[in-house]
C-alpha cells in the first residue's frame, strides 16, 4: 500500500513538471486558444461529480466534495466557452 501510495506520488509530481515546461513553452500568441480549448475538458470532472454525487448515499464528505468539484468545473467549462468566444470575435470582420 505505502509503495503504491509512492508510485501515485511520484507520478503526481512528474506531472507537474512535464505539465509546467510544456506550458511555459507555448508561444502567447497560442496560449489563449489552448487553454480555452483545453478547458472543456473540465467535462470529464462534470461527469465524474455527477456520477459520485449519485453514488454515495449516505457519505457527506463525497457529496461536499463532488459539489466543490462540480461547481470548479462548470466554472472552469463556462469560462474557457466565454474566452474562446471572445477571442472569435477578435477576427469577425467589422461591419
Amino acid at each position: 500500500m505505502e509503495l503504491l501510495l509512492v508510485l501515485l506520488l511520484t507520478i503526481f509530481v512528474l506531472a507537474i513538471f512535464v505539465g509546467f515546461e510544456v506550458i511555459t513553452k507555448v508561444p502567447p500568441t497560442l496560449h489563449t486558444p489552448l487553454m480555452s480549448g483545453s478547458n472543456a475538458i473540465s467535462g470529464i470532472t462534470i461527469i465524474g461529480a455527477l456520477l459520485l454525487a449519485g453514488q454515495m448515499g449516505d457519505e457527506p464528505l463525497a457529496k461536499i466534495l463532488a459539489t466543490v468539484a462540480l461547481a470548479f468545473a462548470t466554472i472552469n467549462v463556462v469560462g474557457g466557452f466565454l474566452v474562446t468566444h471572445r477571442m472569435l470575435d477578435m477576427f469577425r470582420k467589422k461591419k
